[in-house]
């Protein structure tokens, strides 16, 4: 019996079998979006979105926080936080305060029913996070982390920057 001779192919044939090898940037940015739109839909039933939430976040952790500085730090343009920050604030979850020594810059506050809603958005958070890691063994969860922890060092410090 004739075997079919598979030693040569066809150069279209050898195209069509090519296997996508995506960059590690493009990897980045498809869990960034995948990510970020879960995270969007879970903080939906709370009301927020993800830059309402970050905004809210870093009033929690570093009260008199700017509007640009919390938009700096969450790599979003300062017209989309002064948006969302705008929306916290009809709704009496953030407050703005003039800056102690700055009379120029005016910080963000967050009211009781805002660090109410921040302990609840954080618990969603840390829900999605964990089934999104769920993949991963802890070992490749920590790893994971540390290495996406160094890379966000390298690219956008701010993002994790103490506060001063």
């Amino acid at each position: 019996m004739d075997t079919p001779d598979t030693s040569s192919s066809s150069p279209s044939a050898e195209a069509g079998a090519a296997v996508f090898e995506p960059s590690t940037g493009y990897l980045v940015w498809q869990l960034g979006h995948a990510l970020g739109a879960r995270l969007e839909r879970a903080l939906r039933d709370l009301d927020l979105t993800l830059a309402q939430h970050n905004a809210l976040q870093h009033a929690i952790h570093r009260p008199g926080v700017t509007s640009a500085e919390s938009a700096r730090r969450t790599g979003v343009t300062a017209q989309s936080m002064g948006s969302a920050v705008a929306d916290l604030t009809a709704r009496g979850l953030l407050e703005r305060r003039p800056h102690p020594t700055n009379r120029r810059m005016i910080g963000l506050h967050p009211t009781e029913a805002g660090a109410r809603l921040a302990a609840r958005a954080k618990t969603v958070v840390e829900n999605v996070n964990a089934e999104a890691l769920a993949v991963l063994t802890p070992p490749e969860q920590a790893t994971a982390h540390l290495l996406l922890h160094r890379l966000i060092t390298h690219l956008n410090p701010d993002a994790l920057r103490l506060p001063s």
